[in-house]
């Protein structure tokens, strides 16, 4: 009897330990409108899929890759790699990558308090006057205001975080740095000298790490089409409207009322399609933290170099 013996090429075989290495699972929470939170153990792929992210994209968030600090909008999500901060927002749920980290946690329960709010317009189960307003800031025929949209309450506990985070180290090196130039000054010794010396080492890195957090922010300040992909819930909307891009209707009006909810629909379009640019209610928000971390840089500049005048006196 003839055995036939087959040989697998070995560039084969390291693709197929390639992809058994990729498909690790990692810990996420998924915190919804509602608050509510769902621990997720899941590989890169089972992510890919749920929120129509793409590899490049994801790899933004891998802790072991370095990225710089990064903000992106992307066309169903925003990508948030912030120190700690490693998130996906969509426009209906927060992914917020090791929630069992110590620094974590916080961030987790700040996101189940403060996301939920009584009204969440989406495009199911919504009655026929929220269909007409769906997207808009403000109703040109009744006033109405829409609330501040999913992925913004999102941003916005993610950068208060970061910015809270980043003070609050800076706030512990000054404490012990004024302390430690006194004694320095009072008396010059090599210990002396030496402690001061590894508190600018340290001093440094926090200043790099702060600085690439201001500096996302600013770029992202200074470009409005970046800020535009931001609006997640505008885009939604406008894949919810019944009305074309041209402003016509997708179907023939079959009674009067019909007709003239139409023409409010398309009025209402218009207006905002002509609000697309729009990014004031971002801008205010961004500039907010953007002050904030500046604040932050300008008080290790200033330690910085009081540290290095008497380093050098």
């Amino acid at each position: 009897m003839t055995r036939q013996v087959y040989f697998v090429p070995a560039a084969e075989t390291q693709v197929a330990s390639v992809k058994k290495k990729t498909a690790v699972t990692t810990s996420w929470v998924s915190v919804d409108a509602k608050g509510q939170g769902t621990v997720l153990d899941v590989d890169k792929y089972a992510i890919m899929r749920r929120v129509q992210i793409h590899a490049r994209d994801l790899r933004v968030l891998d802790p072991m890759l370095s990225y710089p600090s990064t903000v992106l909008g992307r066309e169903k999500v925003i990508v948030l790699n912030l120190e700690h901060i490693k998130a996906i927002i969509t426009a209906e749920e927060v992914l917020l990558r090791d929630p069992f980290d110590d620094n974590v946690i916080p961030i987790v329960a700040e996101l189940k308090r403060r996301l939920p709010q009584e009204k969440n317009l989406t495009c199911q189960g919504l009655g026929e006057e929220e269909e007409e307003h769906i997207g808009l800031r403000n109703d040109v025929n009744t006033g109405e205001e829409n609330e501040f949209p999913f992925e913004f309450r999102a941003l916005e506990v993610a950068l208060e975080a970061i910015c809270s985070f980043l003070d609050a180290r800076t706030r512990e090196l000054e404490t012990d740095t004024y302390p430690a130039l006194d004694e320095l000054t009072s008396k010059i010794s090599s210990r002396n000298l030496d402690h001061v010396r590894k508190l600018k080492s340290a001093m440094t890195r926090l200043t790099n790490r702060v600085q690439k957090v201001r500096d996302e922010l600013e770029q992202l300040l200074d470009d409005d089409d970046d800020m535009a992909d931001l609006y997640l819930s505008r885009k939604l909307a406008g894949a919810c409207s019944p009305v074309s891009v041209s402003g016509a209707p997708n179907w023939y009006p079959s009674s009067p009322t019909i007709g003239s909810k139409i023409s409010r629909t398309s009025r209402a379009s218009a207006l905002t399609a002509e609000e697309d640019n729009d990014v004031e209610e971002l801008e205010m928000l961004l500039e907010a933290y953007f002050m904030q971390i500046d604040n932050t840089l300008n008080k290790l500049t200033t330690v910085g170099s009081l540290v290095l005048t008497i380093i050098l006196l």
